[in-house]
């Protein structure tokens, strides 16, 4: 009983003196300059993805149907845009963005295409846009109902 009344004393009194320093005199004054800056970069110069929709649904329609839509975007940031990938959560969508940088108030198209083959009944599919803008990812998102083939019995 003796031994764990002076281990919990013992701890009490590290943890207690081992608070005292302060940690705000650690901090690198020039780290702290070059944050700032940094985070003032980040959210007043850098890109701005302005999309006219970030959703599309292509209603009804037919299993094998391969189907495609185009999300429409301004960069209204004030340095050019870099899309570096986008990637669809399923094989079956494609999409296709530009590769070269989007200057400043210049608009630009990602064309999205979507095989309905072997996909039937409600579908939904997410594209993620890999950028340098403010966010560093923007969604999309496609939808269909797929009404199935029937088969042959």
């Amino acid at each position: 009983m003796k031994r764990i009344i002076f281990l919990v004393t013992l701890f009490l009194v590290v943890t207690l003196f081992s608070c005292n320093n302060d940690p705000t005199t650690k901090i690198n004054k020039d780290n702290l300059e070059t944050a700032k800056k940094r985070d003032h970069e980040i959210k007043y110069d850098s890109p701005v993805m302005k999309f006219e929709n970030v959703e599309y649904d292509f209603g009804t329609i037919n299993e094998g149907d391969v189907v495609e839509t185009v999300f429409n975007f301004t960069n209204t940031g004030k340095k050019e845009l870099i899309i570096t990938s986008a990637k669809a959560t399923c094989g079956c969508t494609i999409p296709e963005w530009p590769r070269e940088p989007i200057l400043s108030g210049k608009s630009a198209e990602i064309k999205v295409i979507f095989n309905s083959r072997g996909k039937p009944n409600k579908q939904q599919k997410r594209i993620t846009l890999i950028t340098n803008s403010q966010k560093g990812k923007e969604l999309l998102l496609i939808k269909a109902f797929v009404t199935p083939k029937t088969k042959i019995k």
